[in-house]
């Protein structure tokens, strides 16, 4: 594949690098100081770049016929704006707050012990999130996947930083150095705590499954998600 790259930062670099090692091209590598873009060399497009920027290369790409991939968070007020575009060019488009395919295990995880916590009311759930000190949105958009997933087979209405409502899940965000990004959920009363966690190692796992995804969408359309990808629905 032919392959533009937007956000050419630590993520954009390394998903340049597996992506030369499964054989593809790198024809365009966009970042703040580009001026021109080239969307007729590409296949397809990758993006984690910024939330500030994120939809803007979102539209470019869809209105240029370019297939998308975006892991960039922090932009979700866009997101239906986007689903809507790309239906309407017959484009076709993957957000994942997360592609590290361990994570997405880990998303089918959490959804299922959801499930299975829900008539068990003396269990107070909570999410604590661990980034690097880079990391510009708080809390981070897997932490969020992972409370919207637990609100859709609870009682819980929302979700928040930090705990101020019983209605809410609370989720702790923390930001330290070499950290690539932890995620626990934990259920606890007065006699116990269960609880299930994803620890990401290196960046390597978020780019090759963002590499994966866009091989998978190439010479489709419609809007997808990771679900779609790894067969999980």
């Amino acid at each position: 594949m032919n392959i533009g790259i937007f956000g050419y930062g630590k993520m954009g670099k390394m998903i340049e690098k597996i992506a030369l090692q499964r054989n593809h091209i790198i024809v365009s590598k966009v970042d703040l100081e580009t001026k021109e873009v080239d969307y007729s060399a590409m296949d397809i497009a990758i993006d984690f770049s910024s939330p500030e920027t994120a939809y803007k290369n979102i539209e470019s790409c869809l209105n240029h016929n370019v297939p998308i991939v975006s892991g960039t968070t922090g932009w979700l007020k866009d997101y239906e704006k986007a689903i809507s575009l790309c239906k309407q060019k017959n484009g076709a488009f993957i957000y994942a707050s997360n592609f590290s395919l361990g994570v997405n295990l880990f998303f089918e995880m959490n959804r299922y012990l959801a499930r299975m916590m829900t008539n068990l009311p003396q269990y107070e759930v909570s999410i604590e999130e661990t980034h690097h000190l880079e990391k510009l949105d708080a809390p981070s958009g897997t932490a969020i996947t992972l409370a919207e997933d637990i609100i859709k087979d609870s009682s819980y209405e929302g979700w928040e930083l930090e705990k101020s409502s019983e209605r809410n899940i609370p989720i702790t965000s923390k930001r330290i150095a070499d950290e690539y990004g932890t995620h626990i959920v934990a259920y606890e009363n007065e006699v116990d705590q269960i609880s299930i966690k994803h620890k990401a190692f290196s960046r390597e796992g978020f780019a090759l499954g963002a590499v994966v995804a866009a091989e998978w969408l190439v010479r489709k359309n419609g809007v997808f998600t990771m679900k779609d990808v790894l067969k999980l629905g």
